[in-house]
């Protein structure tokens, strides 16, 4: 399947149709399950979640856009993983298997923030026109839903820690509090967020680094003690310790997901803004990691700063770290005060993007196998209400094994996606060379990128439980990603890439065309990309209300359509036919 579109080769003359019969003028029909909340349509509400980000709502700059997707990266969870690890398995192993797993990440991360940038399109979107189909994409947003509740759980309790230690407050009521702050921030979307994080931006970075600059001229040979800590048990280098710490980590390989939430709204690259478009795009896509895997062995580090004086389970916590950090330079009241207040500040900017992007992977479950779209707004409550009753639950208790065993499925189908993307499309050509992405004209499943990542958790999720030995336990995400990434291909020269596309879109999906279409079904106007001609409504339908419109039966694809070589469909403006 060559379908090697340029969005170069169409223009406007390319948006011609053969004459049609004209009727009278029809009034909108509203999809079955469309509530027709006025909410649901609002721009600032909604941030375009479920659909394609048009031109005219990409108003922010390259700089702008990488420094939200950036102002996430503030959690503290890297601090609490590099703890662990240290603690648990020693400062060889620990180094060797943050290392390891942020090199993974950043090579996964790479093609998925370009494709994600260059359509402007989320993680669920990519995933469905990369080799999972329509229903396929819904399947694996379970797992990103699941992603930012358990990381929104987990920044969470590391809230309350800090509200405990500064204020007294219970646990239970500082799960409470670190929860029902963030959904006032997030309800706004890109508007707010990227306001936020600028403001906060600097504070955080200075409040990061202070404490390690000032430990390294108060006490510089804790640097050198530190690369010698065999861990509680004393270990040394050891293959299994390294995989299974690897393991852990690997759990963040979905962060790409929430970098490209915001991403996708990344201004179209032009000879102008070249470089500063491929700054932003590495430097907040792949580059994450790279300030993540810093995070985690900074954790690691303070976590034996402190193991002496607070013991093996708060050396872990971050509140902890930062407070034996800016104890060493500070009065003890004031150093307490800075230490919860940056816990707090962190915990705040990473959960805002937590609630945003699990609001957005409901939206798409709801939206696709329900017929049911309340708006986003409602799914950042939902998304924070299982999180907290997770808090509630104390899965702080039980980090490592939880983190371990999800780092399984995860990049089972982290890898799925990308062997799509650099393999199936580029090189052997089985997978169309855009990201389609409509339900008109994706088939439901795709066993390519489906059955791949399906394979691969089921493997390594068995071997995770010992099945194949101890050292393939160890290693059992490695394992996930490996069978993933060379399954994916087979299975695209097999079924010879079929899976991939119902019936050819009606106009190149690698145009980026500003020319705005009108809906047949909401009357609303949406630019090309996120159209597409509907026989049910005899007319352009937008991919949302198509998503939403459960009476056609896809009659678009299970009944032959006579071949279209563009839109007959209203422009802005114009009068529908």
């Amino acid at each position: 399947m060559d379908l090697d579109l340029q969005p170069d080769d169409v223009t406007l003359d390319d948006l011609e149709a053969p004459p049609v019969t004209r009727t009278a003028p029809q009034p909108p029909v509203v999809p079955t399950g469309e509530p027709a909340a006025k909410d649901a349509r609002s721009e600032m509400l909604e941030d375009y979640s479920l659909r394609y980000a048009p031109t005219t709502y990409r108003k922010w700059s390259s700089l702008m856009v990488g420094n939200t997707a950036l102002g996430g990266i503030a959690y503290l969870a890297d601090f609490a993983i590099g703890g662990s690890l240290v603690v648990t398995f020693g400062f060889t192993n620990a180094l060797w298997a943050i290392l390891l797993a942020a090199t993974v990440i950043f090579l996964t991360s790479f093609p998925i923030a370009f494709y994600s940038a260059k359509y402007s399109i989320d993680m669920d979107l990519i995933t469905r026109g990369a080799g999972f189909g329509y229903y396929g994409g819904s399947v694996t947003s379970l797992i990103y839903a699941s992603f930012t509740i358990i990381f929104f759980a987990l920044e969470g309790s590391i809230m309350a820690q800090g509200l405990k230690l500064g204020f007294g407050l219970p646990l239970w009521l500082g799960y409470f509090v670190s929860a029902i702050m963030i959904p006032p921030l997030v309800v706004f979307g890109m508007s707010l967020l990227s306001k936020l994080q600028a403001w906060t931006q600097p504070i955080w970075l200075v409040g990061m680094f202070l404490p390690f600059i000032v430990i390294a001229f108060a006490e510089p040979e804790t640097y050198s003690e530190w690369t010698h800590y065999g861990g509680v048990d004393g270990m040394g280098f050891s293959f299994i310790a390294m995989g299974a710490g690897a393991g852990v980590a690997l759990s963040l390989i979905a962060q790409i997901g929430e970098q490209v939430d915001y991403l996708r709204f990344m201004p179209t690259k032009t000879k102008e803004n070249a470089t500063a478009w491929w700054v932003a795009v590495i430097a907040a896509g792949p580059g994450w990691v790279i300030l993540g895997a810093l995070k985690q062995l900074g954790g690691a580090f303070l976590a034996f700063y402190v193991i002496g004086e607070v013991g093996n389970a708060k050396a872990v916590e971050p509140v902890e770290q930062f407070f034996a950090g800016f104890d060493e330079f500070l009065p003890y009241t004031l150093a307490l005060g800075v230490a919860v207040f940056f816990v707090v500040l962190s915990q705040v900017k990473i959960n805002v993007t937590n609630a945003y992007s699990g609001s957005l992977r409901w939206t798409n479950v709801f939206s696709t196998v329900f017929k049911w779209y309340p708006g986003r707004v409602y799914f950042v409550f939902f998304n924070v209400g299982i999180a907290l009753v997770l808090m509630e639950a104390d899965m702080f208790s039980f980090l490592n094994d939880l983190l371990a065993f999800y780092s399984n499925v995860a990049i089972a189908w982290i890898g799925a996606v990308v062997a799509d993307l650099v393999i199936n499309k580029p090189l052997l050509k089985t997978s169309p060379s855009f990201i389609e992405f409509k339900r008109a004209h994706l088939r439901n499943f795709n066993p390519v990128g489906f059955g791949a990542m399906g394979v691969a958790s089921v493997v390594s999720i068995v071997a995770y439980f010992g099945a194949f030995g101890e050292t393939l336990d160890a290693w059992s995400p490695f394992l996930a990603i490996t069978i993933a990434m060379v399954l994916s291909p087979v299975l695209s020269i097999v079924t010879k890439g079929k899976y991939y596309l119902a019936r050819t879109p009606t106009v190149d999906p690698a145009a980026r065309s500003t020319v705005q279409v009108q809906c047949s079904v909401c009357a609303e106007h949406y630019e090309m990309p996120d159209v597409a001609h509907c026989p049910f409504h005899s007319g352009a339908i937008c991919s949302l209300c198509c998503t939403l419109e459960s009476s056609c039966k896809s009659v678009c694809k299970t009944e032959p359509q006579p071949e279209v070589t563009g839109f007959a469909l209203p422009m802005a403006g114009s009068q529908a036919p």
